[in-house]
């Protein structure tokens, strides 16, 4: 099944819906993934993930797949987001935020619309919106971001609500985001071929904490790649990081330190937000304690 598989629209009903949903970026909600399995290794999702709430959503853009989103309706945030790495070939869009019909009327046109002003009030009991991050001290934290596809149709796509979880600005401007720098040049240095990622939000242990009494705040972010064909001649020092590597960052400055430890050292703004990388196997063992699931990320762990 090919990534980009193109929508089958009939043009005039693709009319007669715009003026209403408002935009061009494409999604579609259905119980499985099926649609849009080239993001995962192997084209098989995550194994193990089976609580009640989760809806799988493959986000299409101009009548393709971008990547896909297992997102968490009562939450109103995705638990993952999982893609094909391909570095920007452009800037960073233009942030134009957008939501997903389909989560308000299972019926609705499978296009995501851009916010109308003033918000439908079946759009905002349905997902996140805008309104919901105004005044709560935390950033629009992508899992997939902008900067890890290729064109700006991709980069734009990633620019939904649906992709995005409520993470603390010393995170995601912090050592997060060197995380995903790291990533980047990790794959452009040694990877040979595709590289899979899957990246998440970890919710916390007990109470559960949120943005405006609605969005649910993750404890941890964390990520994960597969990388199955790479260079022969690995340094000593990238082979631990091959095919597979993980990570958990803080997004919590104030929690305990048995995921992730602090460096004391660190300046200010990002102290308590710190990144521990770690091995597949151990990011997967946290996930199964942390969700109660027995998770397997990617199939056959990505040998």
């Amino acid at each position: 099944m090919s990534q980009r598989k193109m929508l089958q629209f009939s043009t005039g009903a693709l009319l007669l819906l715009l003026p209403w949903f408002g935009g061009l970026v494409l999604g579609e909600i259905s119980d499985d993934f099926s649609q849009c399995l080239d993001f995962f290794y192997n084209e098989n999702p995550p194994k193990g993930i089976n609580a009640a709430g989760y809806q799988p959503i493959c986000q299409r853009y101009k009548n393709q797949y971008r990547f896909a989103s297992l997102y968490h309706r009562q939450h109103r945030a995705p638990l993952y987001s999982a893609y094909i790495l391909s570095p920007a070939d452009g800037k960073r869009p233009k942030s134009i935020w957008k939501y997903e019909p389909q989560l308000v009327f299972p019926r609705a046109s499978s296009e995501m619309a851009h916010f109308d002003t003033p918000v439908d009030q079946n759009v905002i009991e349905s997902q996140a919106v805008l309104d919901d991050y105004k005044n709560s001290n935390f950033s629009k934290g992508h899992l997939n971001p902008s900067m890890h596809e290729k064109t700006n149709e991709d980069r734009e796509a990633t620019f939904t609500l649906t992709n995005i979880v409520p993470q603390r600005v010393g995170s995601n401007s912090g050592p997060w985001n060197t995380l995903e720098n790291e990533v980047l040049n990790k794959f452009n240095r040694f990877c040979k071929g595709s590289m899979h990622v899957i990246t998440g939000a970890m919710p916390y242990e007990s109470e559960s904490r949120w943005i405006n009494n609605r969005v649910s705040v993750p404890e941890y972010m964390w990520s994960a790649y597969c990388c199955p064909s790479y260079r022969s001649d690995l340094p000593d020092s990238v082979k631990p990081f091959f095919p597979t590597y993980a990570a958990v960052g803080r997004n919590d400055r104030n929690s305990g330190e048995e995921i992730v430890p602090v460096n004391v050292k660190a300046r200010a703004s990002i102290r308590g937000y710190d990144v521990r990388r770690m091995s597949l196997e151990t990011l997967e063992g946290i996930l199964a304690q942390r969700l109660a699931m027995p998770i397997s990320l990617f199939d056959g762990e990505c040998e």
